[in-house]
């Protein structure tokens, strides 16, 4: 193979796993993700979960709320660290805001609903409990080691009355919530009900099957790189979410300022794309055979709510500052992650499936300390790390050094490292650094024995 057909592979394994991703996995899972992180960081009183964290504050109370905080606060890996300095300077104990550092970008709503669309409920699943569980035994191991320290800290603190101590979430806000959750929930829980479909009817036209040869050909399916082709209702929704970049960047830009025609046209399309990517479609000889199914009911119903109680509940104003926020994260967000899984694409055809399994194919101390160490040096923000993790997967890394990877990746960056030690110190950093790595080598090499003796 020359150099020319070497690049040409790259590059359409990169646009291959970039148009299936975009058309088999985003949509039902990081729309309703968004809108739950803008909502979050809007509505919901950040002074409501920061009051819990103080070094006094009751050990039950805080160091759960302070592992509970990421999710609460919507943090991803490239939010963590500014958020973590300023709960700590703010009067934050040591402890729990380690563990809030620890756990926040692994349990955030959209790392954990994506990780379990792109790579397995499992991962999710496991990502979500064993970071619970390990952010807060490192927070108290912090808080324990360094017990001389904060006590001093502590006492410069009580001068002032650093949390509010009034604040409360409204009934209307953890209705909001319940209904967003029930929005990605219906879309992406794999329950029976859900899949089932009730109904179906087709639509004629032989125009639909030529196509789907087309795309076949151009970008076929692959066991190899993991790529899992392009159908036509694939390039259908791909379409939508052009329409809903376009329409944001019109309405949802200064939204700040004024809602506008292109505001209400954004989230009319976003609602729609919803809909339409509910839809079971297939295609056949003689058209296109589209399927409703339990998933479908379930998010045009919550929709529906969803509109009727916003519209009921909040002020212009906080509907705008919501969709500010969604826009925010949009504008973050979506461009690393469509460069990331085009590169993650595109590397995958250079990196040996033989070599991935022969240092971390199997579940060993040594395989789950590698992925510790890739964290560290192969930083990628939160999601972006998905795809890549779906990479290494594919080429056989075992499931609990990727598991060991998606743990420390946020935590151990050269950047979080350093950033981390511009705020607590160079004692305090060296000794959070080496207990992130034996955490989530051992997270890893716990999950990694139970996928081997239990699934």
């Amino acid at each position: 193979m020359n150099w020319l057909d070497i690049v040409l592979s790259s590059l359409q394994s990169g646009v291959g796993s970039l148009a299936s991703y975009l058309a088999a996995h985003v949509i039902l899972c990081l729309i309703p993700a968004f809108l739950i992180a803008g909502a979050l960081a809007a509505l919901f009183p950040k002074e409501a979960v920061t009051r819990y964290l103080g070094r006094d504050a009751n050990k039950w109370i805080s160091y759960p709320a302070a592992a509970l905080g990421g999710f609460v606060l919507a943090v991803c890996s490239c939010t963590i660290m500014p958020l973590f300095a300023s709960i700590y300077k703010k009067g934050a104990g040591l402890g729990p805001a380690i563990t809030f550092l620890f756990v926040g970008p692994a349990i955030n709503i959209m790392a954990i609903s994506f990780t379990g669309v792109q790579i397995g409920m499992d991962i999710a699943i496991a990502r979500l409990i064993l970071s619970l569980i390990f952010g807060i035994l490192i927070g108290i191991l912090m808080a324990w080691i360094f017990r001389k320290e904060e006590s001093d800290r502590n006492d410069e603190l009580k001068k002032t009355n650093a949390f509010a101590q009034t604040a409360k979430v409204e009934p209307r806000t953890w209705i909001m919530f319940g209904l967003l959750l029930a929005l990605l929930l219906a879309g992406t829980l794999p329950i029976d009900a859900l899949r089932a479909n009730l109904v179906a009817f087709s639509l004629p036209g032989g125009w639909a099957q030529n196509f789907q040869t087309a795309l076949d050909a151009f970008l076929p399916a692959s066991l190899t790189t993991g790529f899992e082709g392009l159908t036509v209702h694939g390039v259908f929704l791909i379409g939508m979410i052009l329409l809903i970049v376009i329409t944001s960047i019109l309405g949802l830009r200064h939204i700040d300022e004024k809602i506008n025609g292109w505001s209400i046209a954004a989230l009319a399309v976003m609602s729609l794309t919803l809909v339409m990517a509910a839809l079971n479609v297939t295609t056949n000889a003689d058209g296109l055979l589209v399927a409703i199914s339990g998933k479908w009911i379930g998010v045009l119903a919550v929709i529906a709510a969803l509109w009727y109680f916003s519209k009921t509940n909040y002020q212009v104003e906080e509907i705008q500052e919501w969709l500010w926020e969604v826009w925010r994260f949009e504008t973050q967000i979506i461009p690393l992650l469509v460069v990331g899984v085009f590169v993650a694409g595109v590397v995958r055809v250079f990196i040996p499936a033989a070599w991935v399994q022969a240092i971390a194919g199997s579940n060993t101390i040594l395989a789950n300390f590698i992925g510790v160490l890739f964290g560290v040096f192969m930083y990628f923000p939160t999601l972006v790390e998905v795809p890549i993790a779906q990479t290494f997967l594919s080429l056989g890394m075992h499931r609990g050094p990727l598991l060991a990877y998606l743990l420390s990746d946020p935590e151990l960056s050269i950047q979080s490292i350093l950033i981390t030690n511009s705020v607590i110190g160079k004692k305090k950093t060296y000794t959070y650094v080496g207990l992130v790595a034996l955490f989530s080598t051992l997270a890893g090499l716990m999950f990694g024995i139970f996928v081997d003796t239990i699934l």
